[in-house]
């Protein structure tokens, strides 16, 4: 299908969220929108601000909607009061967008536990999920990992992380095109007595699910940049701890890689010599690359971009509610979710992108 005759995408953007903004959410859309023309943006923030840049990218301004407003939600600011104070704000009116069927999802860089609670609250969960989770892919050396949660919910009980796992499958099955996706449960270690009474009471309903899942049982840290599992779940605690570790080493890898390399002459041949491959060895684990992780389970579409994503960082981000948008990710986590009680489904969906 070429991009003249793909249907258009409408995306809501909080301008004013993320260390860098408004600039690299302007900047991003710009790189999004040369690689998709189908797009169409609102942007939520301050017109004295954004409207400068937009008329930087005359190609982006005239594919965007500037809505202005003057309320920001600040990175410290707690989500009980963001969600009472913040109703005029770039990222609650961006999320208003969605809920109204003027965007087909919502992107911002901004306060994590404030998105959760606005997107929580305005577009609500889809029936049988409690709690969204936040998802993510990680670099691996077969395929991308999805990981989830990544920081949605520090305390989760069994229930949760079932839910949770049939997210992540549906997530893996129709955005990473796997046919029949393998789940893992995050633990200190393998064996079925390891871990807390929520894991293990989350092990047993996933040992006995009724949808056909290929649950592998518990794995553990290393599993995850592995390649051995295509899903892993845990709580939000453990998942951010581990996410920004990994993140941590990626950066300290780079470092060190630069270190030695600029060392001495020699080193300098070498890696005169290697940089083609150490380019793009660099490039597969680029965070900027993985970055823009998916509220999974709630009513709509929302995505969250690092706070301090660049302009590359935010456009994969944006890249990534697009391919939600096109798979149409919450109608077939709902109709995963109502299978729970009936027969497992005869055969997987295969992705539409």
């Amino acid at each position: 299908m070429s991009a003249q005759s793909q249907p258009e995408i409408r995306l809501a953007l909080d301008a004013m969220g993320g260390d860098r903004a408004p600039d690299m959410v302007v900047a991003g859309a710009a790189l999004a929108l040369a690689q998709h023309p189908n797009l169409r943006f609102l942007f939520f923030g301050d017109e004295a601000r954004v409207r400068p840049l937009l008329d930087r990218h005359p190609a982006l301004a005239s594919a965007s909607t500037l809505m202005h407003t003057s309320d920001i939600v600040t990175n410290d600011a707690k989500p009980s009061v963001a969600l009472r104070a913040g109703r005029q704000s770039s990222m609650r009116l961006a999320i208003n967008a969605v809920d109204d069927g003027a965007a087909d999802a919502v992107v911002s860089a901004g306060n994590t536990g404030a998105l959760m609670a606005m997107a929580k609250f305005v577009l609500k969960t889809v029936p049988g999920i409690d709690r969204p989770a936040i998802a993510s892919i990680m670099p691996t050396p077969r395929r991308p990992t999805v990981m989830l949660d990544l920081g949605a919910n520090v305390e989760c009980d069994a229930d949760n992380l079932m839910q949770f796992a049939i997210m992540g499958e549906v997530f893996a099955r129709v955005l990473l095109n796997i046919e029949r996706p393998t789940i893992g449960l995050l633990n200190v270690g393998s064996e079925e007595q390891k871990g807390h009474e929520e894991l293990r009471a989350a092990h047993a309903l996933l040992r006995e699910n009724k949808l056909n899942l290929d649950f592998r049982g518990f794995v553990e840290g290393d599993d995850i940049t592995a390649g051995t599992i295509d899903v892993v779940v845990t709580d939000g605690f453990t998942g951010n701890v581990a996410l920004k570790a990994a993140e941590g080493v990626a950066r300290l890898y780079a470092q060190l890689m630069r270190d030695a390399f600029s060392s001495s002459l020699l080193s300098k041949i070498g890696y005169a010599l290697a940089k083609t491959a150490l380019v793009r060895a660099r490039k597969r684990i680029d965070p900027r690359r993985y970055n823009g992780a998916i509220l999974l389970g709630l009513g709509g579409i929302a995505v969250k971009s690092h706070g301090g994503a660049d302009a590359i960082g935010f456009a994969n981000a944006i890249g990534v509610a697009i391919n939600m948008a096109s798979i149409g990710l919450v109608e077939r986590i709902q109709e995963e979710l109502q299978r729970q009680n009936g027969e497992p489904r005869a055969a997987p969906h295969t992705a539409a992108v």
